[in-house]
């Protein structure tokens, strides 16, 4: 028997691949996890009882069918769909965004946003064989419109993603600035994708510009999920545009792609909507206390969020050796976020911290004021 380890030839794999990186998530055991903008809040009991007993119920044993529809009905109405529009299920965002990427891939086809932004926007265009564009933000995280406006006509993308608010900026973007941005696109009939997975903390929406104009908004695709609702483990997500589009990206979506678990944890979180409301309302809450709290130490900037998280500057040592510094000391007292400091030159020195409960944001502000006192 030969005990030499075989080596695979990985020649069929496409160098645009062998390129990427994978997702990489860090581990979390043991640790107050504030590095992925979960929900911190768990069901109460008696639902965790009730869910156990819909799960029981399901027939696994069938396809995907009628509680699909009955949970499209319950997003359209949950949601507000305007007229001549249509709402399409995904097995979370990343779907989604994979399905638009493989819609619309054409010879040449190039796909645009801003950065720094959400990862899964160039890595799907990237993996589909589509160019990828990135244009930066201003320094003070606006949308460089200028900069966009003549990547747009340099590039003609056939869809540009704006996510609204940014991840992981967490701001609102200037909606005059999105309007030129979606005359411009239109004008060649490519499409905007604004990116709500925020919306639940966030202070605007784009559907009422939709619903109110729909001719200056016909190349528009709402994006949403449920995962910062409070699902993020049952992935599923969802985009809103007028029918045409939805008709055409139909197509290209999997007859089965969101299993009847998914659905019907959905499904039960929307009937008690209420209660995933006022954790949201718990978590603004949390979200503006920590902010003054972070106000109050020294060496530290935090950014006000529309989000469920929050970006932080060290600005005692504003490298990226002084954000991996605090994120590893972090780390040392128990708890994860995320260091953003080399995802992008405008977040040079910059941590971004997911609102937690008041049993996390405490310990959370308790260790960054004993970090940033220990580095004066």
């Amino acid at each position: 028997m030969n005990s030499k380890q075989s080596v695979p030839d990985l020649r069929v794999i496409r160098d645009e691949v062998k390129a990427l990186s994978a997702y990489h998530v860090q581990s979390s055991s043991g640790m107050i996890k504030l590095d992925a903008m979960e929900n911190p809040f768990t069901l109460p009991a008696d639902l965790q009882t009730q869910l156990g007993q819909t799960l029981g119920a399901l027939e696994f044993n069938r396809y995907p069918g009628p509680g699909i529809e009955a949970l499209k009905a319950q997003l359209v109405d949950y949601v507000g769909v305007p007229a001549g529009h249509d709402l399409m299920l995904g097995n979370g965002s990343d779907e989604l965004i994979s399905l638009l990427s493989v819609a619309c891939m054409k010879k040449g086809a190039v796909v645009l946003a801003p950065e720094p932004g959400f990862v899964m926007y160039a890595m799907s265009a990237q993996l589909m064989g589509l160019t990828y564009v990135g244009v930066p933000l201003r320094e003070d995280f606006e949308l460089d419109v200028p900069k966009m406006l003549d990547a747009i006509d340099l590039h003609k993308p056939c869809i540009v993603y704006l996510a609204y608010p940014n991840n992981p900026t967490a701001n609102l973007w200037e909606a005059g600035a999105i309007e030129r941005i979606i005359e411009r696109v239109s004008r060649y009939a490519g499409v905007v994708v604004l990116d709500e997975a925020y919306a639940p903390f966030s202070g605007d929406s784009w559907l009422s510009r939709m619903r109110d104009d729909p001719s200056a908004n016909a190349q528009v695709i709402l994006m949403r999920t449920l995962s910062k609702f409070g699902l993020a483990g049952a992935r599923l997500g969802y985009l809103v545009a007028q029918s045409p589009w939805v008709e055409e990206l139909n197509k290209v979506r999997p007859p089965y792609n969101v299993s009847v678990l998914n659905a019907a944890c959905a499904s039960f979180a929307l009937e008690h909507r209420a209660v995933f409301e006022a954790q949201a309302e718990q978590i603004k809450w949390e979200r503006e206390r920590l902010f003054t709290a972070l106000q109050n130490i020294s060496g530290l900037t935090p950014y006000a969020s529309q989000a469920n998280m929050m970006l932080v500057r060290l600005g005692l040592d504003p490298s990226d050796a002084g954000a991996q510094k605090v994120f590893e000391a972090l780390k040392v007292h128990g708890i994860l976020v995320k260091n953003v400091s080399k995802m992008h030159p405008v977040l040079k020195g910059c941590l971004r911290l997911t609102i937690g409960s008041s049993e996390e944001n405490d310990p959370l502000i308790k260790a960054l004021g004993l970090i940033c006192a220990q580095m004066h």
